[in-house]
């Protein structure tokens, strides 16, 4: 009876430990709802006043892994919520790690598309870490307003 009971707490621990490990990344579903919530907030709020709170990381479109970038059709970066210094730069001729231009793709796809995910590798803010990241991303105007996740 005793040997059930600790299997039983080691089986609750370590489903505690996988469930606490798994929070840790956002997901695919938590990355769409980031992007609709951020094209939401534009719409009543404005992109300058949105802009300024995707910036921010308590401006309340950072979450983890996972936050919102916005970047002109013509690739220069109009907020970005884990890098503020990339705000402002002409990003068009970006490439990853393996020499993807992602950010020519990305605006490419967002003039022809209304919502899209894009694969690509880039640096994880949690891990610090080159990781294959996927973006989902939503048309608005002529901006193409983002957010994504790791995969792990």
């Amino acid at each position: 009876m005793k040997i059930m009971k600790l299997l039983g707490a080691f089986v609750a621990l370590v489903a505690i430990s996988v469930s606490a490990w798994g929070a840790e990344f956002a997901t695919k579903d938590e990355a769409v709802a980031m992007v609709k919530k951020a094209v939401a907030f534009i719409g009543k709020e404005g992109a300058e006043k949105a802009y300024e709170a995707f910036d921010k990381k308590d401006g309340g479109f950072t979450d983890r892994d996972l936050y919102v970038v916005v970047y002109g059709l013509d690739g220069k970066v109009l907020a970005h919520g884990a890098n503020a210094k990339l705000i402002g730069k002409d990003m068009i001729d970006a490439t990853d790690v393996d020499g993807k231009p992602y950010v020519k793709e990305r605006v490419e796809l967002a003039a022809k598309q209304a919502n899209f995910w894009q694969d690509y590798k880039f640096v994880n803010p949690v891990s610090k870490k080159i990781e294959p990241k996927q973006m989902y991303c939503e048309r608005v105007g002529q901006t193409a307003v983002c957010g994504g996740v790791y995969k792990q």
